[in-house]
């Protein structure tokens, strides 16, 4: 578990804001709350970095507020908000160990929703149990590093397309079927959606 110390993010009033914290509310007990293989360092570099980014965007909305682009400013907007929230999650997990992404990597994730081509994981589409375990591991970090809204929408879709295709027993899987629990977390905290109870934790 990660040392607890505080750490403080960017942004301005007249910008989307990083939710308040809710508090716990995963529907994955304490003992399965994910622990990163990253350590502080790794993780102070990472917060240095997206601060970054995020000013930069703030610079960018800015400067599309003076051009009246409304077109880009709404998915500069909504961009800069999922990014906002990433950072929250990367100082819960500096501060508490909460929320810990996976990875702390920004992934390619070229993906066409509506298109043939099947979701570009890392990961071999093969769907018996060890693979499915690999691949719902892989959803579950792509998902918690997402720093756009079209990252968010599109591996919501990928998860969504994926999940029903391993055969029943191997969909009921424990490991798997908490990694994409945590997946979904992710992307609907992200979103800037609260993410409430909604089932009990499988009996072992």
């Amino acid at each position: 578990m990660l040392v607890a110390f505080l750490g403080c993010g960017g942004g301005n009033s007249t910008l989307p804001q990083k939710p308040d914290d809710p508090g716990p509310h995963s529907q994955l007990a304490d003992d399965d709350r994910f622990v990163p293989t990253y350590g502080k360092p790794e993780l102070q570099k990472a917060l240095i970095a997206e601060r970054g980014i995020e000013a930069t965007a703030e610079r960018m909305i800015a400067d599309l507020e003076a051009k009246d682009d409304q077109e880009r400013l709404r998915v500069a907007n909504a961009d800069l908000a999922v990014h906002q929230r990433f950072i929250a999650a990367l100082e819960a997990c500096e501060a508490r160990g909460d929320w810990c992404p996976p990875r702390l990597d920004d992934p390619a994730f070229a993906f066409d929703p509506d298109g043939a081509k099947p979701p570009p994981l890392d990961t071999p589409l093969r769907f018996d149990l060890e693979s499915w375990r690999k691949v719902s591991s892989e959803l579950h970090g792509r998902s918690c590093a997402c720093r756009t809204i079209a990252c968010v929408d599109n591996v919501g879709v990928a998860i969504d397309q994926l999940e029903i295709r391993p055969m029943p027993d191997i969909q009921a899987d424990d490991a798997a079927s908490i990694a994409i629990t945590r997946a979904r977390e992710c992307l609907f905290r992200l979103r800037g959606k609260s993410v409430h109870a909604r089932a009990e934790r499988p009996v072992e």
